[in-house]
C-alpha cells in the first residue's frame, strides 16, 4: 500500500478545493495571540496543499511560504492565491523546504503533518525558524462523541475503503507530535462543521486519499452506500458533517 502523500492526492485536486473544510476563526485567533502571527510575519505552511490554511494566514497579512511537493495541489494554490499579496509558492517538502535558514517566525501545517517524518521535519523547522519562533500543527478530526451520521459514515469507509484504517491511524499521533516539538506541546480544541447536500457529501468523500476511485471495484458500492446513508440522515436535503479542530502549538 503506497502512502506517499506527494503522489496520492494528484487525482483529487478539484474535489479537495471544493469540499475540504476550512479552519475556524478561533484557530487563527490563537495563532495571533499565542504564536506571533502578525502582519508581515513570515510563515512556512508545510504541506500547504491547495492553500486552505494559507489563505487564512494571508488574511492575517502574513507573508506565507506555501511549501507543497505535489505539483497538482501546488498549481491549484497558485491559481487561487497567486494574485494575493504575501503568497509565495514553494516546491519543497516538510523535511526539505528549500527556505533560508532562520527566515520564518512561524511554522504551521494543516491536515498534513501525519504524512511527514517527525524527526526530519523538526530538524528542518529548527533550521528555518528564527530564534524564539513558534510552530503549530492543525487537524480537522471527528468529534470525540461521533454523531449517528458520522458513525455510519465511518462504517461505510471501513467496508469499502481498504486504506481508510491505515490513514486514519496516522493522524494526530501523540508520539510524532511530541517528537516534532521536543516535548508535549500545548493543545486547543475548537468546534467546526460543514453542511452538505448529496453532491457535496460525495465530493467530500472523494477528496479523501483513501476513497476508491471510479473504475475500482469498491467505488460504485461505496457511492450507493453513501446515497443510502445520506437519505437516512438528511434533514431538508442536507447533512451536518461535524469536526473538532485540534491545534498543537509551542516553540520547538
Amino acid at each position: 500500500m503506497a502512502l506517499d502523500s506527494t503522489l496520492r492526492f494528484s487525482s483529487r485536486v478539484d474535489d479537495y478545493v471544493k469540499y475540504r473544510p476550512g479552519y475556524p476563526a478561533e484557530a487563527i485567533h490563537l495563532l495571533r495571540e499565542r504564536c506571533d502571527l502578525a502582519p508581515q510575519a513570515r510563515v512556512a505552511d508545510l504541506g500547504s496543499g491547495t492553500g486552505i490554511l494559507t489563505a487564512l494566514l494571508l488574511e492575517a497579512d502574513a507573508e506565507v511560504f506555501a511549501v507543497e511537493p505535489n505539483p497538482g495541489m501546488r498549481a491549484a494554490a497558485e491559481r487561487l492565491l497567486g494574485a494575493r499579496r504575501g503568497f509565495v509558492s514553494v516546491a519543497g517538502t516538510a523535511e526539505a523546504t528549500t527556505l533560508e535558514a532562520q527566515s520564518v517566525h512561524l511554522v504551521v501545517s494543516g491536515q498534513a503533518f501525519h504524512w511527514f517524518d517527525p524527526g526530519r521535519t523538526r530538524a528542518e523547522a529548527l533550521r528555518i525558524l528564527r530564534r524564539g519562533g513558534w510552530a503549530a500543527l492543525i487537524w480537522n478530526e471527528a468529534p470525540e462523541e461521533p454523531t449517528p451520521f458520522l458513525s455510519d459514515y465511518d462504517a461505510l469507509l471501513l467496508r469499502h475503503a481498504p486504506e481508510y484504517e491505515a490513514v486514519r491511524s496516522l493522524r494526530a499521533r501523540e508520539e510524532g507530535i511530541r517528537e516534532f516539538f521536543g516535548a508535549a506541546p500545548e493543545r486547543a480544541v475548537f468546534a467546526n462543521r460543514q453542511i452538505f447536500g448529496f453532491e457535496g457529501l460525495k465530493g467530500r468523500l472523494m477528496s479523501s486519499s483513501y476513497a476508491p476511485e471510479p473504475g475500482t471495484p469498491q467505488h460504485e458500492p461505496m457511492i450507493a452506500g453513501l446515497r443510502e446513508l445520506f437519505e437516512r440522515h438528511q434533514r431538508g436535503g442536507e447533512v451536518v458533517f461535524p469536526y473538532r479542530t485540534l491545534v498543537f502549538f509551542g516553540q520547538p
